[in-house]
């Protein structure tokens, strides 16, 4: 028996991105459709200072903000560099790229969709440490092991 092999691509912007430009470009994909499974990449934005001399105070980070992607609200925990994506089939790619293109047109930064292998598509061991043997298929290799609460998961249209 052979699983089937998704495309993924990965959407790489030359900046972190505003949590604005990234609540257009999701809503954007999500309307698109076709996407299985996605993950938000860049750098951790935490709820406290984690140390220094202010450890343990509220983190104000203005980039720390709730979004909406299509019907639900989204709390962005990463200053969005990088969003890879897994698809249905490769048909979307193009539909993606012209998504991209209109988001960033008017932006003073470039970003690019590059194809390739960027999710593990077999459990990890911290898959196994977190959720044991029967994790869900959707959140294989995206799990963070130091993070306590779960990921995000973002209902889309099936």
């Amino acid at each position: 028996m052979t699983e089937a092999i998704y495309p993924q691509v990965r959407i790489v912007s030359a900046r972190f991105l505003r949590p604005d430009t990234v609540e257009q470009l999701l809503n954007r994909l999500v309307q698109i459709g076709g996407i299985r499974r996605m993950s938000l990449n860049g750098q951790n934005l935490p709820e406290t200072v984690p140390y220094g001399p202010a450890r343990g105070q509220p983190n104000p980070h203005p980039d720390r903000k709730i979004i909406r992607v299509g019907d639900q609200d989204v709390q962005l925990r990463v200053q969005v560099g990088t969003i890879i994506l897994e698809l249905e089939d490769e048909s979307y790619i193009p539909a993606i790229g012209k998504a991209v293109d209109e988001v960033f047109a008017d932006k003073e930064f470039s970003c690019t969709v590059q194809k390739g292998r960027y999710m593990k598509t077999q459990p990890t061991m911290s898959d196994y440490a977190k959720y044991g043997p029967d994790a869900d298929k959707e959140i294989l290799g995206l799990v963070d092991p130091r993070r306590k609460d779960g990921p995000v998961i973002i209902q889309g249209n099936k």
